[in-house]
């Protein structure tokens, strides 16, 4: 489309919004043939934000070792890894909430390209649903890899959030209502039937774990609040102004 064709459609969209707003009863379609408007309407975004108790842990492990050959590197790191592992499982965590996350081999070179080594990283995620041995089962998992072990990261999620969603989406909803409802008595119309909804998804977002870890000792981890936002998009018809 050239520079000039879109001017013409951004121009016509304007005309459309202007003809709706001033409470027209006819636009204009893309080809310039007048097109009459089905309703007249309001359209706001609402949002509901709710918070929970997190009921699940997801940590992030990883393994890093080096060595003069690959093959050495790759051996090191799956011990390390699969001690890691079996402390998990070891500590109560299912096999079905562990998963390697990645695997990587990078070369170490002199000024002039020569290889002088090879560096294995090897990632290890973890769905720890006890949270109150969270801190234990991760120091622990530490201490089974080693000096080769690393924590990149953790965080916490509600697992069972379908109860948490449905208040969301109500104060989404009703915030929606309320927003409309201002505007269609400023507007002096009476707030009629829904013709569309839309959700813009859940947004999670609350207090993560701290990466401190001693080896000796459980991780400190505070599971805080997880909050939950939703947001809506609700458009209502303006009915005509009532009789005076």
């Amino acid at each position: 489309m050239s520079k000039k064709s879109r001017s013409v459609v951004v121009l016509l969209a304007a005309v459309v919004a202007l003809s709706s707003l001033a409470g027209g009863g006819t636009a204009l379609a893309a080809g310039g043939a007048a097109v009459d408007q089905p309703w007249e309407s309001v359209t706001v975004t609402g949002q509901g934000e709710v918070s929970g108790q997190p009921d699940r842990l997801d940590a992030s492990f990883a393994v890093e070792t080096s060595s003069s050959t690959v093959a050495d590197a790759l051996k090191r790191a799956s011990a390390a890894a699969g001690r890691m592992r079996d402390s998990l499982v070891r500590g109560g965590v299912a096999k079905a909430d562990l998963q390697t996350s990645n695997v990587s081999v990078t070369s170490t070179r002199k000024d002039d390209g020569a290889i002088t080594g090879y560096t294995v990283n090897q990632g290890l995620t973890a769905k720890i649903r006890d949270l109150s041995r969270g801190g234990m089962l991760i120091s622990a998992a530490v201490a089974a890899g080693g000096d080769a072990a690393r924590v990149n990261g953790t965080s916490f999620a509600i697992e069972d959030d379908a109860a948490l969603l449905a208040e969301a989406r109500r104060k989404a909803f009703a915030d929606a209502r309320r927003k409309a409802e201002l505007y269609a008595r400023e507007a002096g119309r009476p707030l009629g039937r829904v013709v569309k909804v839309s959700e813009g998804g859940p947004v999670y977002w609350g207090q993560g774990g701290q990466d401190r870890f001693a080896a000796d000792s459980p991780v400190p981890l505070e599971p805080g609040r997880q909050q939950l936002t939703v947001s809506v998009t609700v458009e209502w018809v303006l009915d005509a102004p009532k009789a005076q």
